[in-house]
């Protein structure tokens, strides 16, 4: 053994550094191993799961077609914003892949091509789905996904949750690895609470609706973002680490009800005014159907209505949903996986219970619902009052076997039928 060389010097096995004072090792059974090759050998492992993530997307990437199809399981009606929606989600799946030119083999020169995003702006009334059709997109793909409000956004500084907080529950969503949070998709609500109002004395900062979209922009666009891995702690370090996130392919779905919105693109649309005066003549004053209203919105429409030109640009995709009618509330009732009417049904077979709605009532309920003009939302508000006192009562009967809602109870507030052991029931179920 040479004597110049301490008998106990350790070297990593790896990259061959010497065990220093600054260099310390980690010692295995047969070897050690340096930080930096530890950090090396994360990264690699890394990219061996994104690797095998991709090879898995490479053979199951869902149709368009197929994607709308369990979107129609869940939710009625809004056929144009499914479409949409599909084909955003099936491009994202495609950029991906696009993305990992190595497991696809893709040759140099279609490497050199960058494929781009397309952000979708949902609009359409309070209660017609916008919500439901971002949370159902979660069930569907396999990229990790988070639903924010804008409400609770304010500038940084501020009392509120920052932007970049959006991306830390998608890194939460992605489990911790940066490299599935790049992939994900965001779905930003209640966005037009973001419009400037015009009424803001110009020295006011607006920092909950500007100053938000301003702050936006950057991750909507693509930028390199840092933000706090919580949960992922530097042993004796005390603080948190940050991570860097590339925003380039994450997805952004923004929507919201945008009220008054229709006024602007109705006096864009409309005929001009003509003569004036006692002879000029008469203007039609019907005002289109609010769903084609909706169809022929244009960026001008949500510049009128509080958007900053810089955000507007960023959602080139506009997915505007109609408003429901008496029989579209019927099929949210009665045809979804998930129907309101099941849901209770399956509520009361816990106690042993068949829950019957006749048809008459399921259309009521509907009529009730339009009148309140609160949207699907409404349904289950008229659905708890008219159950209220059923299950409240029913638990501590032993001898209920069913339970029929029909138009009385839901017109006059009649209270609902109860068939007991023995009795036989004269209402035929619905749903």
């Amino acid at each position: 053994m040479n004597s110049e060389t301490p008998s106990n010097t350790h070297h990593c096995s790896f990259c061959g550094i010497e065990q220093g004072k600054d260099t310390p090792l980690i010692a295995g059974i047969e070897g050690q191993i340096c930080e930096a090759c530890v950090r090396l050998a994360e990264q690699v492992v890394t990219n061996w799961g994104r690797k095998r993530s991709m090879a898995e997307l490479h053979g199951n990437v869902p149709k368009p077609g197929d994607i709308k199809r369990h979107l129609d399981q869940y939710v009625v009606g809004q056929e144009l914003s499914k479409e949409i929606l599909s084909v955003a989600v099936y491009n994202h799946y495609k950029r991906l892949r696009h993305e990992s030119r190595e497991i696809l083999g893709l040759a140099a020169e279609d490497a050199e091509v960058q494929v781009g995003k397309s952000n979708i702006l949902m609009i359409g009334p309070t209660g017609t789905g916008k919500t439901l059709l971002a949370s159902t997109l979660a069930r569907i793909v396999g990229v990790p996904f988070v639903v924010a409000d804008a409400t609770t956004l304010t500038q940084a500084g501020y009392v509120g949750d920052d932007v970049e907080n959006i991306l830390v529950r998608l890194l939460e969503a992605a489990d911790g690895s940066v490299e599935r949070a790049e992939w994900g998709i965001v779905y930003i609500d209640e966005v037009d609470k973001l419009a400037k109002s015009p009424e803001m004395a110009i020295n006011t900062r607006d920092i909950s609706g500007e100053g938000v979209q301003q702050a936006l922009l950057r991750f909507v666009e693509g930028s390199q973002v840092k933000v706090a891995a919580r949960g992922r702690r530097r042993e004796g370090g005390g603080g948190g680490e940050e991570v860097t996130i590339d925003t380039r392919n994450i997805l952004f779905i923004a929507g919201g009800a945008f009220p008054g919105l229709e006024k602007h693109v109705e006096k864009r649309i409309g005929p001009p005014r003509g003569e004036i005066g006692f002879h000029a003549p008469m203007q039609d004053s019907k005002k289109p159907p609010l769903e084609d209203l909706l169809a022929e919105i244009l960026p001008e429409d949500l510049r009128r209505f509080g958007l900053i030109p810089e955000f507007i640009g960023r959602f080139p995709v506009i997915a505007p949903l109609e408003p429901l009618d008496e029989e579209a509330f019927v099929r949210i009732l009665t045809e979804p996986r998930d129907a309101l009417v099941r849901q209770y049904q399956k509520l009361f077979a816990y106690e042993g219970v068949e829950l019957v709605f006749t048809e008459t009532a399921i259309r009521r309920i509907a009529a009730r619902t339009i009148e309140r003009d609160t949207g699907a939302r409404g349904l289950r508000s008229i659905i708890e009052h008219i159950l209220r006192r059923p299950m409240f009562e029913i638990p501590s009967q032993e001898d209920v076997r069913q339970c029929i809602v029909d138009e009385d109870t839901v017109e006059s507030n009649a209270p609902v039928k109860l068939v007991r052991a023995g009795e036989t029931g004269s209402a035929a179920a619905v749903g």
